[in-house]
This record gives structure tokens, sequence and C-alpha cells, in this order.
């Protein structure tokens, strides 16, 4: 049985993607086949949660060839929780674009990349070993490529060409430190690398950790690195840019969390000091990005970039604690930033623009909406009690400890700029008079298709502040399994470890 759940959730949409290619022309039936699979996903994947859980790390070799030989899908706490919160977010982007999307000419093959690209995430999260990992990156790309071009303008071209080529660098740099640490150990399997990789000389040990560093910190959008992100995100359509924004980066920190504990641990690197200055680097440069635009979907790609800062910095501060509060924060900030990208969509979609200067009157014309945009503005600036407050108390907690206190410090400096940038879209969005000469591009129909996927997110985010224990707890096993992987290394190795 655990055989099928650990390969369900990246089958399942592999699968769908083929059904809905073949039906994409009747474009109720790919709707609900759509829908109908991302709900199913969700499901499965809630129950390999409980099953990790209950009964530990789970594990399957595919084809009868155990690791380290053959390929291995792993599920322990942190690759669980990401796969759950891909199945929660996959489905409110396949909801969301029924409403968003449906009057693009090449509508039925949006859902089609959707789920391709959902299978890479999926199997990013669960492969056991890093040429794999290599392998749902590629998927990734290609179904993002694909859902970036898809009745493109101009400007969405050229953000897709800066994107795919920043990508490309990363995947050629992926694939020499692939090579470089085969050559150097024999094997490519996560469990196998934790006792092979202190065997490599130490000086060939840093040049390949610098490589992996170098590659997933284009995927995490990393100072400076991160061009390609505010270049493309802004132009793409609102039901796909949520779906990136919430999940892409976050497959390179995802990365950078297991290579940087499993295979080379931080501390045992001279990588250390560079993860502390990226990290403050890499959030001041984004809320500096953010509080100087003046488009909705602009403000909120750079804070992508910003927050993807706080997820390092707990990575970069390696200890227990710091870990737990980089884990509860990614989950947080997948839900907010979707949520965030979806409202901002309603504005758009309403007036026509995402431009500041064209918006207004919001508050008035949609309150339902403002109350809904409030609670993810302020949970991504750390408002207690909502779950940004305490992912962002947890790695600045963990910085105090340690003694970074210049970190922390940025850390709160950075925060006080993103309310300033939540306040510039409430107060420019919401609070002051449409002008006169700005007239609203249309009303919305099917409302529900749009409100469905906020109204489940901000619950989300309220569920999480206000009960944060269990979250908490989880996130501290998970972190806790990343500094101690004998269960990891059990359930893939068993006696060979």
């Amino acid at each position: 049985m655990i055989n099928l759940l650990l390969t369900l959730p990246v089958l399942l949409a592999l699968i769908t993607a083929v059904v809905l290619y073949v039906v994409r022309a009747s474009l109720k039936l790919t709707e609900w086949l759509s829908v109908l699979s991302a709900l199913i996903q969700v499901l499965v994947c809630c129950t390999l949660l409980v099953r990790v859980i209950s009964s530990g790390v789970q594990s399957v070799a595919f084809g009868g060839w155990e690791a380290p030989f053959g390929i291995v899908f792993v599920a322990d706490y942190l690759s669980v929780a990401m796969v759950m919160i891909t199945a929660i977010i996959g489905m409110v982007a396949v909801i969301y674009a029924m409403g968003d999307l449906r009057n693009k000419k090449s509508y039925g093959l949006y859902h089609t990349y959707f789920h391709i690209l959902l299978a890479g995430i999926y199997g990013a999260f669960l492969t056991g070993d890093i040429f794999n990992l290599y392998v749902w990156f590629e998927v990734m790309l290609i179904a993002s490529f694909g859902l970036m071009v898809l009745d493109a303008t101009k400007t969405q071209i050229e953000g897709a060409v800066k994107y795919v080529l920043l990508n490309l660098i990363s995947t050629l740099t992926l694939l020499l430190a692939i090579g470089l640490i085969y050559g150097a150990t024999g094997t490519l399997n996560f469990a196998d690398l934790h006792t092979k990789s202190s065997q490599i000389a130490v000086g060939t040990q840093q040049m390949i950790a610098v490589l992996f560093f170098f590659s997933f910190a284009i995927k995490a959008a990393l100072f400076p690195l991160f061009a390609w992100l505010p270049a493309s995100y802004h132009t793409l359509p609102t039901g796909v840019v949520a779906l990136f924004a919430a999940l892409l980066t976050k497959v390179g920190v995802y990365a950078l969390i297991r290579v940087f504990t499993l295979v080379f641990p931080l501390t045992e690197t001279s990588l250390q000091p560079v993860f502390i200055w990226l990290a403050a680097l890499t959030m001041l440069t984004g809320v500096l990005g953010a509080a100087s635009q003046f488009d909705v979907k602009r403000i909120l790609s750079f804070h992508i970039i910003s927050q993807i800062g706080y997820m390092i910095m707990g990575l970069a501060i390696y200890t227990p604690l710091a870990l737990t509060g980089a884990i509860f924060y990614i989950i947080h900030h997948i839900i907010v930033k979707a949520n965030l990208f979806l409202i901002g969509g309603v504005l758009e979609r309403k007036y026509g623009s995402s431009q500041l200067r064209y918006l207004g009157g919001a508050y008035q014309a949609m309150p339902g909406l403002a109350l809904l945009f409030l609670i993810p503005a302020f949970s991504l600036a750390g408002f207690p009690p909502l779950s940004g407050f305490w992912g962002k108390f947890l790695v600045i907690k963990a910085s105090l400890e340690e003694e970074y206190f210049l970190l922390a410090a940025v850390a709160l400096v950075v925060g006080l700029l993103t309310v300033f940038s939540m306040s510039k879209i409430w107060s420019e969005a919401f609070w002051k008079p449409l002008k006169e000469q700005v007239q609203p591009a249309c009303e919305i129909e099917t409302k529900w298709l749009y409100y469905l996927p906020i109204i489940t997110l901000t619950s989300l985010t309220i569920v999480i502040g206000l009960v944060a224990e269990p979250f908490y707890q989880f996130a501290e096993v998970a972190a806790k399994q990343l500094f101690d992987p004998i269960d990891y290394l059990t359930a893939v190795l068993g006696g060979l470890q």
C-alpha cells in the first residue's frame, strides 16, 4: 500500500495531464476532471501525511532495485509537509483558473500544464536521489515555460525568456555538481551521500558544495540571482502566477535545506557566513524593491524575494530552533503569498489593471475582499497572532540566541518595510476614492470561483496563527529529522547504513 501511496501524487498528476490533453477541446469536461484530480490529490496527500506522522519516515524503491542502486521516493516530515501544501495550492489554483483563464484561447492546455507542473513539484519533494531531483526540476521548467508562453503577449515572452535563460544556467551548474559528486562517491542517493560525502577531499567537497549552492540559489531567487523573478512574474495571468509564487522558489529552498543538512551539513562547510550575509541581503533588496514599486503584482513579486531571505536565515543560523522557524515560515509563506496574488487578481479583473494609479475605491465596492486582503497582508508583515508572526518570531529568536544581532535587526527592519508596502496597496487600491476618469473594467462573473480559493487560504492563515502549537511541533520534528537523519537513513538504506 505504501508503494502506491508514495508514488500516487506524481502518478495521478501525470495521468491527469495526459487525459486533460486528450479532452482539451471540451472545456467543461477539462475543468471538472482537473478539479476532481486536484481534490483527490489533497485526499491522497492527507493520507500520506497521516501515515508519516503515525508510522515514521516512509520510502519505496522502484523496480525492486533497493537503494543506493535504484530510484527511491522518500517521505519524511519535511517532504510530506511540502507535498501536502502543494496539493492544497494546486486545488485552489485550479478552481481560481476556472474563472480567471476561461477567456484564454488555449484554456484547455492551461489545466494540462498545471498538472505537469504539480507532478514535477511532487517529484522534487519526494525523490530520494539528487539526479532525479534534477529530472523533476526539468519537468517543472518545461511546464512553467509552457504556462508562460500560452497565449502570451510580447512582454510575457520577454519575461519567459529571462526566466528560462537563468534557469538553464542553474540546470547546467546542477548537472556539473551531480557529475562531480558521482565521480567522487559513486552514488547519487541522498541517504548514501550522507555518509560518503565526508570521504571526499576537502577542496573537492567545498567546490561541489558551492556549485550546488549556486544552482539552487538561482531557483530560490536569492540575492543577487533573483532578476528572473520580478522580470517575469508580473507579466503572467493571476491563475498562473499564484501557483508560481507559492511553490517554484520553495522547491529551490527545499533543495538547499535538503543538501545542506543531509549531504553537506552547513557548519562543516565554509559557506555558513555566506548564507548569513545572503539571507540579510535577500531580505533587504527584496523589500526595498517592493517599496519602490507601484504595481500590485510587482510589489508582491519583490516580496517573494524578501520573504525567501527569512527562510534562508533559518537555514543559515543552523540550529534546531532556527530550522524549525524556517520550515514553519515556508508553510506560512506558501499560503499567504498565493492568497495575496489571488486577491490582486480580483482587483485586476475588476479595474482592468494592477497598477495602483488605476485602482481605488475597492473598500466600498468590495468590502469582503478588503477584509480578506488585510488578513494575509498583516500575516506577511508579521502581525500577531497570524501565521507570519510565529515564523518570524522563531527565526529572530534563534538569531538572538546565537548572537547574530545584526541579522535580527535586518529581519525586524524588513518587517517594518513590509508593513509600508502592504499599507501602500491598502491606501491606493482600497481606501482612496476611484478617480472619476477611471472606470471599473467589468463586473466579475462567477464570483465564487475567485472567492472560494481566497477564503480557503485566508482561513488556513488564521488557523495556523491561532492554533500554532501543533504546526510548531510538526516543524520541530521535521527539523530534528534533518539534524539527526537516522530515521531517514534507516527507511532508505535499512541495514546498509
